[in-house]
């Protein structure tokens, strides 16, 4: 191992310039006058992977294709990981705001500044410097591994079902690798264990037949907008629990090693909150903050509208009323389940001359990892080994649709591992790495190969 430490460090200006070489194509897959950039960067991966020794290929679909890359010298005997990348990055758009042109790499203050540094194209690259670190020195790899990177993670993955079902059979493997998340701090890194999922839903409540004179016709004929008001202002009652029925069943409790871990992170709500201008909690009162932002399931008003939006008054009662929510769901939740029972509460609640129209979006359960799993021991291991220190055990608030999608096309559990930090501007302009997380994320990655071969 420190031979392909020493290796890492020695070649970091190298692997430096191999990144920015990637970080130089332009593949924006949200933008159909890019595709053929995005062909280029699959291109990219495919001839270094072949370089590095691996056998590699384009896998087409409806959309942009799949890089599917094998090195499987460690034998049948040894544990087999599939890594899951992606290479196409977000529009850069608002170009004016960059301080640099986002496709021009820049080394500044110790950063990699680009779109795409660290989201994914500088946390993909650092993990094949870790493989190519271990092939340099030893030959091979100390695992089975299968590496897969797709080209449409930042338009929604519309071609990943397919991708995964006409790759079933080579896509198979003992769990999935995941760097595309953060570290707790620049010292600290993180396993993510929980990911929220998400269901969604839009109401429009109808009443009159047209909009309303509010002075011919108010005090007496029902106000859509008011009337989902009401109805919307009952979702939670003064301590932040959310009043739809069966909303909480089959939650299950936060794990005491994740509640001690989340203890010692030294979070700080007032500064948490305090960047955005806020300064108290408002989710369930009898919840700490970490588990309201982790482990806890939300009901949110992303939208209300209706009637007249224009400048000065219009007296109307208007003739319908629209909302749109999300719930944030955690494990145990059935997401499909909720939605049903969101309309049943409505429907309880409403005025008799309301009429429901309700439309449903999404709906990806929760995600939580075992932390008894081999490899969760090993990565644990592997990243105290790294930064001296025990990795932070965190959740994450959000979704990330891929880690689903693996559990239900390969029925693969996911390691979520990576090493960017929260200020790294990602979808933002001025998108940057830090050279320290990059090198680090290397190394950190030699050891996890290293370290999933011995457990």
């Amino acid at each position: 191992m420190e031979q392909i430490l020493k290796h890492i460090d020695d070649g970091l200006e190298d692997a430096l310039e191999r990144l920015f070489s990637l970080l130089r194509i332009p593949s924006i897959s949200a933008q159909p006058a890019h595709k053929a950039d995005c062909i280029a960067a699959a291109h990219w991966a495919r001839g270094t992977l072949e370089d590095m020794g691996f056998t590699a290929r384009l896998s087409e679909t409806a959309g942009l294709p799949g890089v599917i890359a094998t090195h499987h010298a460690a034998g049948p005997g040894a544990p087999h990981v599939l890594f899951y990348g992606h290479y196409d990055v977000q529009p850069a758009d608002p170009l004016e705001l960059w301080h640099s042109p986002p496709f021009e790499p820049q080394l500044k203050d110790g950063r990699i500044v680009a779109r795409g540094a660290v989201d994914d194209k500088g946390q993909v690259v650092s993990f094949l410097e870790a493989c190519r670190a271990h092939l340099a020195v030893n030959g091979r790899l100390p695992v089975r591994l299968t590496i897969l990177l797709e080209g449409e993670e930042e338009c929604g993955s519309p071609s990943l079902a397919q991708l995964l079902t006409q790759e079933r059979e080579n896509l198979k493997a003992d769990f999935v690798l995941v760097a595309d998340t953060n570290m707790w701090d620049p010292e600290t890194p993180a396993i993510t264990t929980s990911l929220r999922g998400l269901a969604g839903a839009e109401v429009t409540l109808h009443g009159p037949a047209r909009d309303l004179h509010s002075g011919l016709f108010g005090g007496m004929a029902l106000n859509p907008a008011n009337e989902l008001v009401r109805v919307l202002g009952g979702l939670r009652d003064a301590e932040g629990v959310v009043q739809i029925p069966g909303f909480y069943d089959g939650i299950a409790a936060v794990a005491p090693a994740l509640l001690e871990s989340w203890g010692a992170l030294g979070f700080s709500p007032e500064a948490f909150l305090g960047a955005v201008g806020l300064r108290h909690p408002a989710g369930e009162a009898n919840q700490p903050p970490l588990a309201q932002l982790w482990a806890r399931p939300t009901a949110e008003i992303n939208g209300i509208f209706g009637g007249y939006q224009g400048d000065g008054t219009k007296t109307v009662i208007p003739a319908h009323a629209t909302a749109k929510l999300t719930f944030r769901l955690v494990p145990g939740q059935n997401p499909t389940k909720i939605l049903e029972n969101f309309e049943l509460f409505l429907r309880a609640n409403l005025h008799p001359d309301a009429r429901l129209e309700m439309k449903r979006f999404g709906a990806a359960p929760g995600f939580a990892m075992r932390l008894d799993a081999p490899f969760m021991r090993a990565a644990q291991t592997a990243l105290a080994e790294e930064f001296g220190r025990p990795a932070a055990l965190v959740g994450c608030g959000a979704s990330i649709p891929i880690v689903e999608a693996f559990k239900t096309h390969l029925g693969l559990e996911t390691l979520l591992a990576g090493f960017g930090l929260d200020d790294d501007c990602i979808h933002s302009p001025n998108e940057k790495f830090d050279i320290a997380c990059f090198h680090r994320g290397t190394r950190a990655h030699a050891r996890l190969l290293a370290a999933f071969a011995d457990h």
